[in-house]
């Protein structure tokens, strides 16, 4: 028999505020029509004055757990993927884990950027393969919204805010495709494109927040290659090719890339999951909040093999492939 990390639940959580691209026209020189023709993104979420990730990781969790049937104190592991903690220091996965009231485990935050869902969900593999905990809970919580230059029109539009959770379980498979669980996971970082994506700002070089900066063709082209590659990788160590693929869950960035991966895969629009219309870019959220849609809409089943892939600062990029 062989150790699978199995969902057993997911939730999210999105701010009430609403930002239509319409709202943008009254601030700086672009158009619904501009945004929408460019990135496929009609409105996203803002978090409220004072909401912090912390605090949507937290309402993510509860959605999560309650799905599941569990209680906080059958976590044993929380992992928050996170570019905009609520502060430096403590990782923001300990003030999720005092919220939830979680008095046992341990907790911590992984920085992949945009990838940093794809970069949790391999750690929680492997703690879970290796046999050192059941119950691993992996959230991707972020504040975009807070490092934006508004007057940036060809990134302050882009993104938004928004949280989701997924629980996974040690659950004995047959060590085959067919199991249930993560079959598959493809990292990868090359640190020469750091200045294609990143803040300019920070504790040890400006002692401050900074905002986004982004070479926006540069990083479309990086994206449509690694990610098309990253998950053909993934599916080979798996056993599996693009025939096998119930669903695609890409990293919600811009539909472009959405649907050039697409295609570089041989997997129709049909087998995607798309929510970038809705949400924006939401960065490291954005994986598990489009999970947590797609099991709601109905789209997502019990036994579908999807393939999960993201790319983001650093540049940091990879592919999962798990069973649900």
């Amino acid at each position: 028999m062989t150790l699978r990390a199995v969902p057993v639940g997911i939730g999210h959580y999105l701010p009430a505020r609403i930002v239509p691209n319409s709202e943008f026209e009254k601030t700086i020189d672009t158009t619904d029509e501009w945004i929408r023709s460019r990135s496929g993104i009609e409105r996203r979420h803002f978090a409220a004055e004072g909401e912090t990730t912390s605090d949507m990781a937290i309402a993510a969790a509860r959605a999560a757990l309650a799905d599941a049937g569990l209680d906080p104190g059958d976590i044993d592991a929380l992992i928050v993927a996170t570019s905009t903690p609520d502060l430096t220091f403590p990782s923001a996965a300990t003030m999720v884990q005092a919220g939830l009231g979680l008095k046992s485990g341990f907790a911590f935050d992984v920085q992949a950027v945009c990838a940093g869902f794809v970069y949790g969900l391999s750690t929680a593999n492997a703690f879970i393969t290796s046999g050192q905990v059941k119950r691993v809970m992996v959230i991707g919580a972020e504040t975009f919204s807070r490092i934006m230059d508004w007057q940036d029109r060809g990134t302050c539009v882009l993104f938004g805010d928004g949280a989701g959770a997924l629980i996974l379980e040690a659950q004995e498979g047959k060590g085959t495709p067919q199991d249930r669980g993560i079959l598959a996971t493809d990292l990868h970082s090359d640190g020469d494109f750091r200045d294609l994506l990143y803040v300019d700002g920070g504790v040890s070089s400006t002692q401050s927040t900074g905002v986004l900066r982004m070479q926006g063709r540069e990083v479309f082209r990086h994206a449509v290659e690694k990610l098309a590659e990253t998950a053909h990788t993934a599916l080979g160590k798996a056993g599996l090719g693009a025939e096998d693929v119930d669903w695609i869950v890409p990293h919600q960035a811009n539909l472009r890339i959405i649907t050039r991966t697409a295609q570089k895969m041989g997997v129709g629009m049909d087998r995607v999951v798309v929510t970038v219309q809705d949400h924006g870019n939401t960065s490291a959220a954005s994986i598990p909040l489009a999970l947590s849609v797609g099991v709601a809409r109905g789209q997502i089943k019990r036994g579908d093999l999807l393939v999960t892939e993201a790319i983001g600062g650093g540049l940091a990029w990879g592919a999962v492939i798990l069973r649900w």
